[in-house]
């Protein structure tokens, strides 16, 4: 999916956005593998073409995550005074499920690629906090983090130098689960139409359009369905990969 991410300009076989009215709801051929859709646009470059959205804002979305995440968390986690503010808002954040917050940020601040990336961060931030800060809380007890703080080391070396790499493995983790949920709930998004611009081919909006042909062209909503199935678990098994691999404890078992 990265691959075809990257190079979808290579890869897809037609443009995008490049309607044929003759060729219009034509079921999948030698010469359009996926079908096409109602305007005779090519299914398979779309879905090609969507994957560059869909991971884009996943990846971002992730980023976002994994960087304010893991500093309120590292903050709530260290500093007492700070943990009962940062934490109840974290907890009011949680309190709304994600798809409601996300479409209330969305429906505020207006579709688009941008406020999409950043609705999601926002929706998942929280729960990135709380991993990071039970990860701190349990560090920041330990004899060196003692030891460190007696030799006389700042606050930065011991939230980023001592701490933070002894809490990396569960944010690492939790990072490509949010990943997937950023994927699904984007398509979610923009199948309700608040999401990515409808031209803007993601494979939300691709399922958005083909909803009213799902009896009489169920190629337009079967494929990208697909690819964001095939997606979201290629993510899952990253992750279990990663926890497999930083996990010391499942190394030893696996050995």
């Amino acid at each position: 999916m990265a691959v075809l991410a990257i190079f979808s300009p290579i890869i897809a076989p037609y443009p995008p956005k490049d309607t044929k009215p003759r060729d219009r709801l034509l079921p999948p051929s030698s010469s359009h593998l996926f079908g096409t859709d109602k305007y005779g646009r090519d299914i398979l470059s779309r879905v090609i073409f969507g994957a560059r959205i869909s991971l884009s804002i996943g990846f971002l979305v992730a980023i976002t995550v994994l960087v304010f995440g893991t500093f309120l968390g590292l903050i709530s986690g260290f500093f007492s005074a700070a943990d009962p503010i940062i934490m109840r808002v974290m907890d009011a954040l949680m309190a709304i499920p994600s798809l409601i917050l996300a479409l209330a940020l969305v429906a505020v601040w207006g579709a688009g690629f941008r406020n999409v990336v950043i609705a999601l961060g926002i929706t998942y931030t929280p729960r990135l906090a709380r991993i990071a800060r039970a990860s701190t809380l349990r560090i920041k007890e330990e004899g060196f983090i003692e030891a460190a703080n007696a030799s006389g080391a700042g606050i930065y070396r011991l939230l980023f130098i001592h701490i933070l790499p002894n809490i990396i493995s569960p944010i690492l983790v939790h990072i490509t689960i949010t990943f997937a949920f950023a994927l699904l709930t984007e398509a979610a998004l923009s199948f309700l139409g608040v999401g990515v611009p409808p031209q803007v081919p993601s494979w939300g909006s691709i399922i958005a359009a083909g909803r009213d042909y799902i009896v009489r062209a169920p190629w337009m909503i079967v494929f990208p369905g697909l690819a964001i199935v095939l997606t979201v678990l290629s993510v899952n098994m990253i992750g279990d990969a990663i926890r497999d691999l930083v996990d010391p404890k499942l190394r030893r078992l696996g050995g």
